[in-house]
Protein backbone atom coordinates (compact mmCIF):
# COMPACT_ATOMS: atom_id res chain seq x y z
CA UNK A 1 0.00 0.00 0.00
CA UNK A 2 2.67 2.36 0.48
CA UNK A 3 3.32 2.19 -3.32
CA UNK A 4 -0.17 4.11 -3.49
CA UNK A 5 0.83 6.78 -0.48
CA UNK A 6 -0.84 10.23 -1.39
CA UNK A 7 0.43 13.71 -0.24
CA UNK A 8 -1.73 15.82 2.01
CA UNK A 9 -2.11 13.46 5.07
CA UNK A 10 -1.77 15.36 7.95
CA UNK A 11 -2.99 13.05 9.93
CA UNK A 12 -0.07 10.99 9.74
CA UNK A 13 2.46 13.83 9.89
CA UNK A 14 2.08 14.67 13.42
CA UNK A 15 -1.41 12.42 14.67
CA UNK A 16 -2.97 15.66 14.73
CA UNK A 17 -3.41 17.42 12.09
CA UNK A 18 -2.88 20.49 13.36
CA UNK A 19 0.51 23.32 12.65
CA UNK A 20 1.84 22.07 9.36
CA UNK A 21 2.29 24.65 6.18
CA UNK A 22 1.24 21.93 3.47
CA UNK A 23 2.67 21.58 0.20
CA UNK A 24 2.24 18.67 -0.57
CA UNK A 25 -1.18 18.70 -1.71
CA UNK A 26 -2.31 20.54 -4.63
CA UNK A 27 -5.04 22.59 -3.14
CA UNK A 28 -6.54 26.00 -3.82
CA UNK A 29 -4.82 28.06 -1.52
CA UNK A 30 -7.54 30.61 -1.66
CA UNK A 31 -9.31 28.13 0.98
CA UNK A 32 -13.58 27.58 0.80
CA UNK A 33 -14.80 30.19 -0.77
CA UNK A 34 -17.06 32.14 1.39
CA UNK A 35 -20.57 30.97 -0.95
CA UNK A 36 -19.49 27.49 -0.53
CA UNK A 37 -18.99 28.03 3.85
CA UNK A 38 -22.46 29.54 4.27
CA UNK A 39 -24.04 26.87 1.88
CA UNK A 40 -22.65 24.01 4.05
CA UNK A 41 -23.45 25.88 7.31
CA UNK A 42 -27.10 26.69 5.79
CA UNK A 43 -27.34 22.71 4.81
CA UNK A 44 -26.07 20.97 8.39
CA UNK A 45 -29.53 20.36 9.43
CA UNK A 46 -30.35 18.60 6.58
CA UNK A 47 -28.11 15.49 6.80
CA UNK A 48 -31.10 14.25 8.54
CA UNK A 49 -32.24 13.27 5.43
CA UNK A 50 -30.75 11.14 2.18
CA UNK A 51 -28.99 13.24 -0.55
CA UNK A 52 -31.05 13.52 -3.66
CA UNK A 53 -30.00 10.51 -5.64
CA UNK A 54 -30.54 12.63 -9.17
CA UNK A 55 -28.61 15.42 -7.74
CA UNK A 56 -30.95 17.03 -9.81
CA UNK A 57 -29.93 20.29 -8.50
CA UNK A 58 -26.08 19.51 -8.58
CA UNK A 59 -26.05 18.14 -12.70
CA UNK A 60 -28.47 21.07 -13.63
CA UNK A 61 -25.70 23.86 -12.09
CA UNK A 62 -22.75 21.31 -13.96
CA UNK A 63 -24.02 21.23 -17.14
CA UNK A 64 -24.48 25.27 -17.06
CA UNK A 65 -21.02 25.94 -16.34
CA UNK A 66 -19.43 23.02 -18.68
CA UNK A 67 -21.83 23.21 -21.14
CA UNK A 68 -22.55 19.43 -20.88
CA UNK A 69 -26.22 17.58 -21.86
CA UNK A 70 -26.81 16.52 -18.12
CA UNK A 71 -27.63 12.71 -19.36
CA UNK A 72 -24.01 12.75 -20.59
CA UNK A 73 -23.09 13.24 -16.43
CA UNK A 74 -21.86 10.87 -13.66
CA UNK A 75 -20.94 12.32 -10.71
CA UNK A 76 -18.58 10.79 -8.30
CA UNK A 77 -17.65 11.42 -4.42
CA UNK A 78 -14.46 12.55 -5.20
CA UNK A 79 -12.87 12.00 -9.14
CA UNK A 80 -10.62 9.18 -7.65
CA UNK A 81 -14.18 6.90 -7.43
CA UNK A 82 -14.54 7.62 -10.96
CA UNK A 83 -11.44 5.57 -12.07
CA UNK A 84 -12.57 2.44 -10.12
CA UNK A 85 -16.60 3.09 -11.49
CA UNK A 86 -15.70 2.81 -15.16
CA UNK A 87 -12.95 0.15 -14.99
CA UNK A 88 -14.94 -2.10 -12.87
CA UNK A 89 -17.93 -1.55 -15.51
CA UNK A 90 -16.40 -1.39 -18.48
CA UNK A 91 -13.57 -4.22 -17.84
CA UNK A 92 -11.04 -3.89 -19.98
CA UNK A 93 -8.22 -6.33 -19.84
CA UNK A 94 -4.88 -4.31 -20.76
CA UNK A 95 -4.68 -0.91 -19.00
CA UNK A 96 -1.98 1.84 -20.71
CA UNK A 97 -0.26 4.63 -18.30
CA UNK A 98 2.37 7.33 -19.27
CA UNK A 99 4.47 7.01 -16.10
CA UNK A 100 4.98 8.59 -13.50
CA UNK A 101 0.93 9.30 -13.03
CA UNK A 102 -1.30 9.80 -10.61
CA UNK A 103 -1.12 6.37 -8.61
CA UNK A 104 -5.25 5.89 -8.58
CA UNK A 105 -5.02 5.03 -12.13
CA UNK A 106 -3.25 1.81 -10.87
CA UNK A 107 -4.74 1.59 -8.69
CA UNK A 108 -8.08 1.47 -9.80
CA UNK A 109 -7.10 -0.59 -12.43
CA UNK A 110 -5.35 -3.66 -10.73
CA UNK A 111 -8.53 -3.05 -8.89
CA UNK A 112 -10.31 -4.26 -11.41
CA UNK A 113 -7.81 -6.98 -12.26
CA UNK A 114 -6.25 -5.16 -15.59
CA UNK A 115 -3.07 -6.00 -16.63
CA UNK A 116 -1.58 -2.60 -16.37
CA UNK A 117 1.12 -1.80 -19.31
CA UNK A 118 3.71 1.33 -18.35
CA UNK A 119 4.67 4.35 -21.12
CA UNK A 120 8.06 5.87 -19.20
CA UNK A 121 8.15 9.41 -20.01
CA UNK A 122 11.70 11.09 -19.61
CA UNK A 123 13.33 14.02 -17.97
CA UNK A 124 15.20 14.60 -20.75
CA UNK A 125 11.98 15.14 -23.30
CA UNK A 126 10.42 17.18 -20.15
CA UNK A 127 8.19 14.27 -19.24
CA UNK A 128 6.36 14.85 -22.32
CA UNK A 129 4.90 12.09 -24.55
CA UNK A 130 6.79 11.11 -27.34
CA UNK A 131 3.71 9.97 -29.92
CA UNK A 132 5.58 7.71 -31.99
CA UNK A 133 6.14 5.78 -29.77
CA UNK A 134 3.14 5.93 -27.45
CA UNK A 135 1.17 5.25 -30.75
CA UNK A 136 3.07 1.65 -31.63
CA UNK A 137 2.30 0.84 -27.75
CA UNK A 138 -1.55 0.83 -28.34
CA UNK A 139 -1.34 -2.51 -29.84
CA UNK A 140 -1.03 -4.03 -26.42
CA UNK A 141 -4.01 -2.22 -24.68
CA UNK A 142 -7.75 -1.93 -24.84
CA UNK A 143 -7.78 1.64 -22.16
CA UNK A 144 -5.49 4.14 -21.98
CA UNK A 145 -5.61 6.77 -18.93
CA UNK A 146 -4.24 10.20 -19.60
CA UNK A 147 -4.08 12.86 -16.76
CA UNK A 148 -4.45 16.69 -18.61
CA UNK A 149 -2.24 18.40 -16.88
CA UNK A 150 -0.57 15.32 -15.91
CA UNK A 151 -0.07 14.76 -11.96
CA UNK A 152 3.02 15.18 -11.09
CA UNK A 153 5.14 16.34 -13.87
CA UNK A 154 2.30 19.56 -15.14
CA UNK A 155 2.94 18.28 -18.50
CA UNK A 156 -0.25 19.41 -20.39
CA UNK A 157 -1.64 17.72 -23.90
CA UNK A 158 -3.28 20.35 -26.22
CA UNK A 159 -6.62 19.16 -27.25
CA UNK A 160 -5.37 18.58 -31.00
CA UNK A 161 -3.49 16.24 -29.48
CA UNK A 162 -6.09 14.28 -27.89
CA UNK A 163 -8.48 14.47 -30.83
CA UNK A 164 -5.38 13.06 -33.29
CA UNK A 165 -5.63 10.27 -30.93
CA UNK A 166 -9.12 9.75 -30.32
CA UNK A 167 -9.14 9.07 -34.06
CA UNK A 168 -6.70 6.38 -34.05
CA UNK A 169 -9.23 4.89 -31.50
CA UNK A 170 -12.16 5.86 -32.84
CA UNK A 171 -13.62 2.71 -33.91
CA UNK A 172 -12.66 0.83 -30.77
CA UNK A 173 -12.30 -1.75 -28.98
CA UNK A 174 -9.97 0.64 -27.25
CA UNK A 175 -10.80 3.23 -24.47
CA UNK A 176 -9.17 6.79 -23.42
CA UNK A 177 -9.66 7.78 -19.97
CA UNK A 178 -8.59 11.98 -19.63
CA UNK A 179 -8.10 13.57 -16.31
CA UNK A 180 -9.14 17.21 -16.24
CA UNK A 181 -9.32 17.56 -12.81
CA UNK A 182 -6.86 20.73 -12.68
CA UNK A 183 -7.75 22.07 -15.71
CA UNK A 184 -10.38 25.05 -13.87
CA UNK A 185 -6.95 26.47 -13.13
CA UNK A 186 -6.78 27.68 -16.21
CA UNK A 187 -7.73 30.59 -17.47
CA UNK A 188 -9.03 29.75 -20.38
CA UNK A 189 -9.43 25.67 -21.14
CA UNK A 190 -10.48 25.69 -24.73
CA UNK A 191 -7.18 24.58 -25.88
CA UNK A 192 -6.82 21.52 -23.85
CA UNK A 193 -10.52 20.21 -22.88
CA UNK A 194 -11.87 17.58 -25.05
CA UNK A 195 -15.07 16.77 -22.80
CA UNK A 196 -17.36 18.58 -25.49
CA UNK A 197 -16.54 15.49 -27.35
CA UNK A 198 -17.67 12.27 -26.07
CA UNK A 199 -20.78 12.02 -27.96
CA UNK A 200 -18.57 11.99 -31.04
CA UNK A 201 -15.75 9.69 -29.57
CA UNK A 202 -18.39 7.76 -27.66
CA UNK A 203 -15.20 5.32 -26.59
CA UNK A 204 -14.15 8.62 -24.36
CA UNK A 205 -14.56 9.17 -20.79
CA UNK A 206 -13.54 12.38 -19.07
CA UNK A 207 -13.39 12.80 -15.31
CA UNK A 208 -12.65 16.26 -13.15
CA UNK A 209 -12.49 16.71 -9.99
CA UNK A 210 -14.54 19.56 -7.97
CA UNK A 211 -12.28 19.45 -5.09
CA UNK A 212 -8.70 20.97 -6.24
CA UNK A 213 -10.10 24.01 -7.51
CA UNK A 214 -13.20 24.47 -4.92
CA UNK A 215 -10.98 23.64 -1.84
CA UNK A 216 -13.13 20.59 -1.13
CA UNK A 217 -10.92 17.67 -0.55
CA UNK A 218 -12.72 16.52 2.52
CA UNK A 219 -15.73 16.71 1.06
CA UNK A 220 -14.99 14.56 -2.26
CA UNK A 221 -16.44 16.10 -5.08
CA UNK A 222 -15.92 14.81 -8.65
CA UNK A 223 -18.07 14.43 -12.11
CA UNK A 224 -17.17 12.39 -15.47
CA UNK A 225 -18.25 13.47 -19.16
CA UNK A 226 -19.29 10.45 -21.23
CA UNK A 227 -21.90 9.42 -24.03
CA UNK A 228 -24.90 8.77 -23.17
CA UNK A 229 -25.25 4.53 -23.21
CA UNK A 230 -21.88 4.77 -21.27
CA UNK A 231 -22.79 7.29 -18.84
CA UNK A 232 -25.79 4.84 -18.11
CA UNK A 233 -24.25 2.00 -17.38
CA UNK A 234 -21.86 3.75 -15.05
CA UNK A 235 -24.67 5.51 -13.64
CA UNK A 236 -26.10 2.46 -12.82
CA UNK A 237 -22.90 0.68 -11.76
CA UNK A 238 -22.45 3.69 -8.88
CA UNK A 239 -24.17 3.67 -5.39
CA UNK A 240 -27.53 5.62 -5.90
CA UNK A 241 -26.16 7.99 -2.78
CA UNK A 242 -22.69 8.23 -3.70
CA UNK A 243 -22.65 11.88 -3.48
CA UNK A 244 -23.61 13.25 0.28
CA UNK A 245 -25.66 16.24 0.57
CA UNK A 246 -23.27 18.32 1.81
CA UNK A 247 -20.98 17.91 -0.92
CA UNK A 248 -24.32 18.14 -3.43
CA UNK A 249 -24.83 21.83 -1.97
CA UNK A 250 -21.21 22.77 -1.98
CA UNK A 251 -21.17 22.12 -5.44
CA UNK A 252 -24.15 23.94 -6.27
CA UNK A 253 -22.43 26.99 -4.70
CA UNK A 254 -18.90 26.82 -5.68
CA UNK A 255 -20.20 26.40 -9.36
CA UNK A 256 -22.60 29.90 -9.04
CA UNK A 257 -19.40 32.06 -7.12
CA UNK A 258 -17.93 33.70 -10.44
CA UNK A 259 -16.01 35.95 -8.31
CA UNK A 260 -14.12 33.08 -6.42
CA UNK A 261 -13.39 31.24 -9.75
CA UNK A 262 -11.46 34.10 -11.30
CA UNK A 263 -10.13 35.91 -8.43
CA UNK A 264 -8.10 32.06 -7.99
CA UNK A 265 -7.10 31.56 -11.50
CA UNK A 266 -5.44 34.87 -11.85
CA UNK A 267 -3.77 34.57 -8.39
CA UNK A 268 -2.29 31.64 -9.40
CA UNK A 269 -0.65 33.03 -13.11
CA UNK A 270 0.53 36.12 -11.07
CA UNK A 271 2.22 34.04 -8.43
CA UNK A 272 3.15 30.66 -10.30
CA UNK A 273 5.50 32.43 -12.72
CA UNK A 274 7.54 34.30 -9.79
CA UNK A 275 7.95 31.30 -7.37
CA UNK A 276 8.84 29.27 -10.40
CA UNK A 277 11.90 31.56 -11.57
CA UNK A 278 12.82 31.86 -7.35
CA UNK A 279 12.99 28.11 -7.13
CA UNK A 280 14.72 27.03 -10.01
CA UNK A 281 17.47 29.88 -8.32
CA UNK A 282 17.98 27.70 -5.59
CA UNK A 283 21.25 25.63 -6.30
CA UNK A 284 20.85 22.26 -6.72
CA UNK A 285 17.31 22.46 -7.13
CA UNK A 286 15.58 21.71 -11.40
CA UNK A 287 12.33 23.03 -11.14
CA UNK A 288 10.07 21.88 -14.24
CA UNK A 289 7.74 24.48 -15.47
CA UNK A 290 4.59 24.40 -14.04
CA UNK A 291 0.77 24.61 -15.94
CA UNK A 292 -0.90 24.53 -13.09
CA UNK A 293 -1.29 24.75 -9.00
CA UNK A 294 2.00 22.24 -8.80
CA UNK A 295 5.93 21.43 -9.69
CA UNK A 296 7.56 18.69 -9.97
CA UNK A 297 11.31 19.67 -8.48
CA UNK A 298 14.51 17.31 -8.85
CA UNK A 299 16.60 17.89 -6.24
CA UNK A 300 19.30 15.24 -7.13
CA UNK A 301 21.63 18.52 -7.08
CA UNK A 302 21.52 19.45 -3.36
CA UNK A 303 23.20 16.03 -2.31
CA UNK A 304 19.70 15.15 -0.60
CA UNK A 305 17.52 12.25 -1.93
CA UNK A 306 13.91 13.03 -1.77
CA UNK A 307 12.99 11.46 1.30
CA UNK A 308 16.21 13.10 2.71
CA UNK A 309 15.22 16.61 1.22
CA UNK A 310 11.10 15.97 2.35
CA UNK A 311 12.31 15.02 6.09
CA UNK A 312 14.56 18.08 6.58
CA UNK A 313 11.41 20.26 5.55
CA UNK A 314 9.22 18.32 8.11
CA UNK A 315 11.23 18.99 10.55
CA UNK A 316 10.69 22.82 10.50
CA UNK A 317 6.81 22.14 9.92
CA UNK A 318 6.47 21.95 5.91
CA UNK A 319 5.18 19.32 4.06
CA UNK A 320 5.77 18.22 0.33
CA UNK A 321 5.40 14.96 -1.23
CA UNK A 322 8.06 13.22 -1.46
CA UNK A 323 8.10 11.09 -5.43
CA UNK A 324 9.63 8.48 -5.07
CA UNK A 325 6.58 5.82 -4.64
CA UNK A 326 5.66 7.37 -8.63
CA UNK A 327 6.10 4.53 -11.07
CA UNK A 328 8.78 5.68 -13.26
CA UNK A 329 10.65 7.86 -11.25
CA UNK A 330 11.90 5.65 -8.33
CA UNK A 331 14.86 6.88 -8.39
CA UNK A 332 14.64 8.99 -5.21
CA UNK A 333 15.49 12.11 -5.85
CA UNK A 334 12.31 13.88 -6.94
CA UNK A 335 9.67 15.96 -4.68
CA UNK A 336 6.55 17.80 -5.59
CA UNK A 337 5.31 21.16 -4.37
CA UNK A 338 1.83 22.82 -4.44
CA UNK A 339 1.67 26.53 -5.39
CA UNK A 340 0.42 28.11 -2.54
CA UNK A 341 -0.14 32.29 -1.19
CA UNK A 342 3.17 34.33 -2.04
CA UNK A 343 3.95 34.62 1.66
CA UNK A 344 3.81 30.89 1.82
CA UNK A 345 5.48 30.46 -0.86
CA UNK A 346 8.62 32.69 0.76
CA UNK A 347 8.54 31.02 3.54
CA UNK A 348 9.27 27.76 1.31
CA UNK A 349 12.06 29.50 -0.41
CA UNK A 350 13.47 30.85 2.63
CA UNK A 351 13.75 27.37 3.75
CA UNK A 352 15.29 25.89 0.82
CA UNK A 353 17.82 28.98 0.51
CA UNK A 354 19.08 28.33 3.82
CA UNK A 355 19.44 24.76 3.47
Amino acid sequence: MEKFEHGGNIYHANGAGEGWLDFSANINPAGLSPAVRAAIAASVDDVIHYPDPAAAELKAALSKRYNVAEENLVLGNGAAELFYLFLQTVRPRRVLLPVPSFSEYERAAVAARCKVNCFALSAENEFRIDWEEFMAALTVTDCIILGNPNNPTGTLLTRNELVKLLEVIKEGPQWLVVDESFLDFLLFDSRYTVRDLVEEYPHLFVVQSLTKFYALPGLRLGFGTAAPELAGRLNAGKDVWNVNLLAQKAGVAALADLDYQQQSRQQLIDEMQRFYERINGCRGIRAFKPSVNFMLLDVSGTGLTSSEFTARLRGRGILVRDCANYTGIEDDCYVRIAIRKPEENDRLLALLEEF
